[in-house]
Order: C-alpha cells, then structure tokens, then sequence
C-alpha cells in the first residue's frame, strides 16, 4: 500500500460522532482521557491497535484517515506510526500471526534458525501469509523479551527461549 500520495489532513467536514461504532469510540475515548486535552493524538497508538482488532487485524487507509479525524490530526501522522510500527498491518492478514522477533539479542539465540525453520517447514516468508490461510509470518524488530530470546509472539501471547519444535507445537495448535 503507498501512502506518498495521501493528504496531509483529513477533510475537517467529517463528522466524529458517525466514525467508528459507539462502542469502538468510547473504548478511544477511554484511552484520550489519559492525555491532556490538548495531547489527544498522544492516544493515537491505542486507537490504531483497538481499530485494527475491530477490522480484523488489519488497517486500511481510510480507517487511518478515521482515526487521524477522530483525534483531530494530521493524516500522514497517524501514516507515520502505522507505518513505523511492527505491530500494525496495512494489508488483511491470516485469523493468526506468528511473530519472530529479530533484534541483535534474539538472532544471537537462534530467532534466525526459527525463521529460517518457518520459512521452509511451512512455505512461508516474512510478511507473507502460509497458502492454507493459517498464520500470516512476520519478523518483527523487537519483542522487548532480550533476556529470555529467542521472542515469539503467537495472537497476543508472548513465548521466550523457544526452539524450532516448541514453535511447530504452537503453530500446529493454532485453530
């Protein structure tokens, strides 16, 4: 997906109160109270990962421009940090995520054995999802697990110190 060609801002017409279910809205709202009124864009993170969960794990642009209207900033901002950040996806995924962390800490306790593994057990590559639609495979930069690499990260479960078979168990147990 490229977003060169996005607006710098969300046309100012559009009306917060129809964006998103009202369920959706007080779950963000819950989340700007923690900031400042004039800070709200500081819940731009939360925003975009409660937006994501509710489309089914991935976020098109104009959900972005939703959210960039909804906190009252700038398009390409809100771009910035879907983009920057591994934990969001701009193309619909697989039901399931298998995450391979690959900082320095988790590659010098094998994370580039287990991706090597994933990649050729089930004909997969970073960013790609397997062809039976099970997991979608990414390699992420940082799981913030260093003590106890290498970091996986299966949903929403962390798992530290895993081999290739560990893993295959919790990728064979995925619905």
């Amino acid at each position: 997906m490229s977003l060169r060609t996005a607006p710098l801002s969300v046309p100012s017409e559009r009306d917060r109160e129809t964006l998103f279910t009202p369920e959706l809205r007080a779950e963000i709202d819950r989340h700007i109270a923690k900031y400042p009124a004039e800070w709200k864009q500081s819940a731009v993170m939360p925003a975009l990962t409660l937006v994501q969960e509710a489309n089914g794990g991935w976020l098109s642009r104009e959900l972005m421009d939703d959210v960039a209207a909804y906190l009252e900033m700038p398009a390409i901002a809100v771009y910035e940090v879907a983009t920057f950040y591994g934990m969001y996806d701009l193309e619909p995924t697989a039901k399931h995520k298998v995450c391979v962390c690959n900082s320095i800490s988790c590659l010098l306790s094998g994370s580039e054995d287990l991706i090597a593994h994933v990649a050729q057990k089930y004909g997969v590559k970073p960013g790609q999802t397997t062809p039976d639609g099970r997991f979608t495979f990414k390699e992420v930069e940082c799981l913030g697990a260093c003590r106890h690499a290498p970091a996986v990260l299966v949903g929403k479960t962390y798992h530290e110190k895993l081999s290739a078979q560990e893993l295959d168990k919790l990728i064979e147990g995925l619905e």
